[in-house]
């Protein structure tokens, strides 16, 4: 049985909620596969329709699709969104993301912290819907002039939604002038951040296209040690090679510490199917503790089976 440290904000009489949503948050395991469908807002459509992308991404059911197929996916996207699909994928758990911003214009002029929507009308919405919303997620961009407001916003949210019962996810973002957004240590200050404002996870960067993988995830607990009892989550970045993807996701886990990762064009960008079996292996490293080549085995749907074992007959003399 997993067994979750409940934070003090959370009331006495939503301490059963909270507990409910976490285990369905992470599959009762304390760590986290997130679907990222807020993309449709933050990358517009530019990674949604393309010669290198799928054609079923354009329609945003895809998301969707995918969450369902996967065996332990959560998914993370708007309000809107789940309200227009939610009904026909009721099993489904759900983060709803309540800020944003396009990637239209100059990033340095937009103040993308205001919520969305309040936390009173996600409430609200669960109650009304049925369906399982078990959390909420923001943005934050350290550095960004508008910061102070981002963190003021975050801080009121998260504990908003522990007032509830739910759970709190921070995307966070070191991001403005002469930032290093791929800088570890700029990265583990970030998750420290997350763990002062209470959230219980924190989707960070993952510098992929550093030369020594494995001293790369040595130096990337620098940020798992940061967040103390927030739990990291890393997000996955630009489609890459599959082998390559779950070499490094094993590393992050079993090497880095990390509890799990934010996957949003790695999986959208594919058909269907392969995402499912995208998403088994990566169940596989996430959840039941393989290694590498044997997510690529059940992603390749190369894994070996086991042999039925022959029952022995007794004959008699």
């Amino acid at each position: 049985m997993l067994e979750v440290r409940i934070p003090l904000s959370v009331p006495r009489n939503r301490r059963s909620e909270y507990l409910k949503n976490y285990r369905s948050l992470t599959k009762n395991s304390g760590r986290l596969l997130l679907v990222a469908g807020d993309q449709k807002v933050e990358h517009l459509n530019d990674d949604f329709y393309g010669s290198k992308v799928t054609s079923e991404d354009n329609d945003p059911e895809h998301l969707f699709k995918i969450a369902a197929a996967s065996q332990d996916g959560v998914l993370a996207t708007q309000l809107g969104l789940i309200s227009r699909y939610g009904h026909d994928y009721r099993d489904l758990s759900y983060i709803v993301k309540l800020n944003g911003k396009t990637n239209i214009g100059s990033n340095e002029e937009k103040n993308s912290s205001f919520l969305w929507w309040t936390v009173t009308d996600i409430i609200k919405f669960k109650q009304d819907s049925g369906l399982d919303i078990v959390g909420l997620g923001y943005t934050i961009y350290l550095g960004n002039k508008y910061e102070a407001e981002m963190l003021n916003t975050a801080a009121q949210m998260i504990n908003q939604a522990h007032q509830a019962g739910l759970t709190a996810i921070i995307w966070m973002y070191p991001r403005g002038k002469n930032i290093l957004e791929e800088d570890i240590h700029t990265i583990a200050g970030g998750a420290g951040v997350a763990a002062s404002l209470d959230a219980d996870f924190v989707k960070i960067k993952y510098p992929y296209d550093a030369k020594n993988k494995k001293i790369t995830a040595e130096r990337f607990k620098e940020a798992t040690v940061a967040a103390g009892r927030t739990k990291v989550v890393c997000a996955c970045g630009d489609k890459r090679p599959v082998p390559e993807l779950l070499e490094q996701i094993e590393k992050q886990i079993k090497i880095s510490g990390t509890s799990g990762l934010a996957m949003g064009r790695n999986l959208h960008q594919r058909p269907l199917a392969e995402a499912k079996r995208l998403s088994a292996a990566l169940s596989a490293i996430l959840f039941h503790g393989k290694n590498h080549q044997e997510a690529l085995a059940i992603y390749n749907n190369t894994e070996k089976k086991k042999e039925p074992v022959k029952s022995k007959r007794l004959f008699g003399l």
